[in-house]
């Protein structure tokens, strides 16, 4: 059961942020509401005051300029189904079409999935890998991060109190050569795996090298994190020989993880998960670049 709260309508990003500096610790942002609501009848969050933003039209805007805009209140449905976002990042709208259910996409927003800092977040793992930037809207102005400072760690983020999350800027990677791969039993993925492949020429041609790589991690430790030293041994392979090196980047992946033991598993198994998905996600990626679609699935793996 809720508990008695007020509830406050901004117009505009500045009045919702002053509202959060007047009321301090005693107001919450409010969007979708599929995660604090749920806290608030668990009856681990009792805030007086919800900050309703859903009327913020600047906070609800997909565009294009350079680099893909979403704010902070469009939905996992309306990202999953933008025209814009299917040309320009088309495997950003596949992974929103396979977060939760879609009961939960319609109302779930991605500025709250990001500002909630859940370890188990597909979309972080995957903006992580396209060099995402967050948007943080101040009484004193305006300031931008990157994905990585913004997210400290579970359900910790960068935001100060009197900040508003604005929106996330991606760079739209620039070949098809890209994959998303989750895996899990339980209602939240034991692991998620991203992985982008730049080449040169932008393209798979037969002989096409790796000029730029990136692989994310998220889910099996406390936030999601880069795999640098995998990504320098994908640097001037051709992916045509991609199985050459899928095991070595693989490990140096396992390596670069820091798991916990919990419900998902031990810390030793994930990171043996980590290495089989690495491993599984760049093939997928290699495939596409050379215009194969793989038709492979995975037990309890869902590839986008």
């Amino acid at each position: 059961m809720l508990r008695p709260f007020t509830l406050h309508r901004p117009e505009t990003a500045e009045e919702a942020c002053a509202l959060l500096a007047r009321l301090g610790e005693d107001a919450v942002p409010y969007a979708g509401g599929t995660e604090l609501l749920l806290l608030m009848k668990l009856g681990l969050l009792r805030p007086p005051h919800l900050v309703d933003v859903k009327r913020i039209r600047e906070l609800s805007e997909l565009a294009d300029g350079g680099r893909l805009t979403i704010g902070a209140t469009v939905t996992h449905r309306s990202l999953e189904r933008s025209p814009l976002v299917r040309a320009r990042c088309p495997l950003v709208a596949s992974v929103a079409r396979h977060v939760a259910n879609v009961r939960v996409r319609n109302v779930g927003t991605i500025g709250g999935n990001l500002a909630f800092a859940d370890p188990h977040s597909d979309l972080a793992t995957l903006f992580l890998a396209l060099d995402a930037h967050v948007e943080l809207v101040a009484p004193g102005g305006r300031r931008e991060l990157s994905l990585g400072d913004f997210v400290r760690g579970p359900w910790e983020t960068a935001r100060r109190p009197d900040e508003l999350l604005a929106g996330v800027r991606l760079a739209p990677w620039p070949s098809r050569a890209a994959a998303y791969v989750k895996f899990g039993v339980h209602e939240r993925p034991t692991l998620g795996i991203a992985v982008a492949l730049g080449l040169n020429g932008g393209d798979g041609r037969e002989g096409a090298r790796i000029q730029d790589a990136r692989i994310a991690v998220g889910c099996v430790g406390p936030r999601p994190a880069r795999m640098f030293t995998a990504e320098s041994r994908l640097r001037g392979v051709s992916v045509d020989q991609i199985d050459d090196v899928v095991g070595p980047v693989g490990d140096a992946a396992a390596a670069g993880v820091d798991p916990a033991d919990d419900l998902h598993g031990s810390a030793d198994y994930k990171r043996e998960m980590v290495a089989v998905f690495v491993r599984r996600a760049l093939r997928v990626a290699a495939a596409r670049a050379g215009g194969v679609e793989p038709t492979t699935s995975f037990p309890y793996a869902v590839v986008a």
